[in-house]
């Protein structure tokens, strides 16, 4: 019979087991976090003093910026802690909380990446009519439907994971948790666990990254049908070009990610996909979007050029 516990803490086993690589990797963690910080804010505060960006698109992306801030928070400051700690542990609770930020965070951004695939196709389809589509009211009320609906879908993991019980070992061989992990640990009925995974995530993933493809394929059929020249099709491709990398690199790092591991091999894999998805997506977002984007940049000037001067 399984010596069935109710876990007071969960220990982290972490990234790798060799101390001296530990202090090695917290700085790099470190440096990362620091870089996502102040990229994704810099754009957060460049959205909202720059008069010339208060538009849809530049709203979506403020809330993306706040996401991806958000979204490294809820496991690096808990990874790099545990890199310089000798126990490696977290609370029940503080586990709950984690997984239930950490999926609340990633819907809200597979949400709000559709939301802004949506936005280019109106923009560049509908283009008369785009201020009267993306009204301020509408964009809000979007905005506000995707951070909602995702805190109730992550509100159905953390409590239907808060509900289980785990038996033999409280060590999680993972550096986060999250529900996948944590399966691993439980015993007794977890099939709707496995369910809601198989099922319900994964259908409100390919959901949202469907839609996001929609509107692509939408874009790229009227722009060829209206027989544009190719320097206009080549500037309404740009201008989503930076979107689409921004998508791409989401939605390939999920889908690695929940991929059922099948040997040590993929548990590894799995592992750094992990680490990429959580610490270096956010990180790269702002560099995407400042480097492909000529009004971000020149704000970012003017900004910096009146601090500078004044």
């Amino acid at each position: 019979m399984d010596n069935i516990t109710r876990a007071n803490e969960f220990l982290l086993l972490g990234l790798t087991c060799i101390q001296e690589l530990q202090p090695v990797i917290f700085m790099v963690f470190l440096i990362l976090y620091m870089i996502n910080l102040l990229g994704n804010g810099a754009i957060l505060v460049i959205v909202i003093s720059e008069p010339r960006l208060h538009s849809p698109m530049y709203f979506f992306l403020g809330n993306l910026s706040c996401l991806d801030i958000c979204y490294s928070s809820v496991t690096l400051p808990k990874l790099m802690s545990n890199l310089l700690s000798t126990r490696k542990a977290i609370s029940f609770l503080g586990c709950i909380t984690q997984l239930h930020f950490f999926h609340f965070l990633g819907c809200t951004e597979a949400m709000l990446l559709t939301i802004m695939g949506f936005d280019r196709f109106v923009a560049i389809c509908y283009p008369l009519r785009y201020m009267v589509i993306m009204s301020p009211q509408v964009c809000i009320l979007l905005a506000f439907v995707a951070w909602l609906t995702s805190f109730f879908y992550a509100l159905m993991h953390s409590v239907m994971t808060a509900r289980l019980n785990f038996c033999h070992s409280q060590k999680l061989n993972y550096f986060f948790c999250d529900v996948k992990p944590l399966l691993e640990l439980a015993c007794g009925d977890k099939w709707l666990n496995q369910w809601l995974i198989f099922i319900v995530t994964c259908s409100l993933t390919m959901a949202a990254c469907f839609l996001t493809l929609l509107s692509y394929f939408y874009i790229i059929g009227f722009l060829l049908f209206k027989h544009q020249s190719c320097s206009a099709l080549h500037k309404a491709l740009s201008t989503c070009a930076s979107h689409f990398m921004v998508v791409c690199l989401f939605y390939g790092t999920v889908g690695l990610t929940y991929i059922p591991p099948t040997s040590t091999t993929s548990v590894i894999q799995e592992r750094f996909v992990a680490v990429i998805h959580t610490t270096v997506t956010p990180l790269l977002n702002p560099l995407i979007y400042t480097l492909r984007n000529k009004e971000v940049m020149l704000a970012l000037r003017r900004i910096f050029g009146r601090k500078l001067f004044a």
